[in-house]
């Protein structure tokens, strides 16, 4: 029965695991975003500011996160960076993605009408600082991350795996400190007493 089992294992197909995986976690993010995107956008943006730096590092994020990932899922391409891929692999990249997928649920549901998908205000914008807004300020760049690292292991590409990790990272650190000022000029004193006591994407530590 054991021998049957390591044999099943070791002759199970984890590379086309990987792929089914990263897809349908995918699919279930937009799923998750779906309801939230139809509902912020009953809501008018009141400020907004997408300079050109802006719309680059959405577009280096959405390539990295999506785009290159799934052009390999697909093609193939590029296959001579392929990489062997095993069962703790595939169950950490798993475990890292739905954490993320998690994570997207709870920040939509506390942000409500006030969610945009970039450097936006909504009229008569609130302050989000309670339910997972409480220990970091932005639990959306968070589940961002983890999406980002989850490929690595789930994807037997070093291309399509780490294509995340540089796409959003572009995003997030071009973006993190002129969302964190926008926040400033609008709420003052009390987003500085926010941040004063908050982390940015990991509790207790950064």
């Amino acid at each position: 029965m054991l021998a049957s089992i390591i044999n099943r294992i070791a002759t199970m197909d984890w590379e086309l695991a990987g792929k089914i995986i990263w897809g349908l976690c995918v699919v279930a993010w937009g799923i998750i975003r779906f309801r939230p995107n139809i509902k912020a956008r009953k809501t008018r943006v009141s400020v907004t500011k997408r300079p050109p730096i802006e719309r680059f590092s959405m577009f280096a994020s959405q390539l990295g996160l999506g785009i290159v990932p799934a052009i390999w899922v697909f093609t193939g391409f590029p296959e001579q960076f392929d990489h062997a891929i095993g069962p703790l692999s595939i169950a950490i990249g798993t475990g890292l993605f739905l954490f993320s997928l998690y994570l997207f649920r709870r920040t939509h549901k506390a942000l409500g009408k006030m969610w945009s998908h970039s450097l936006d205000l909504r009229e008569n914008h609130k302050l989000v600082t309670r339910g997972i807004y409480e220990k970091v300020r932005h639990p959306m760049y968070s589940a961002f991350w983890l999406w980002a690292v989850s490929p690595p292991f789930l994807l037997a590409n070093w291309v399509a795996g780490f294509a995340g990790i540089v796409g959003f990272g572009t995003l997030y650190f071009l973006r993190v400190g002129q969302e964190e000022a926008m926040m400033e000029a609008e709420f003052g004193e009390e987003y500085r007493r926010y941040k004063a006591r908050t982390k940015r994407i990991i509790p207790k530590i950064y």
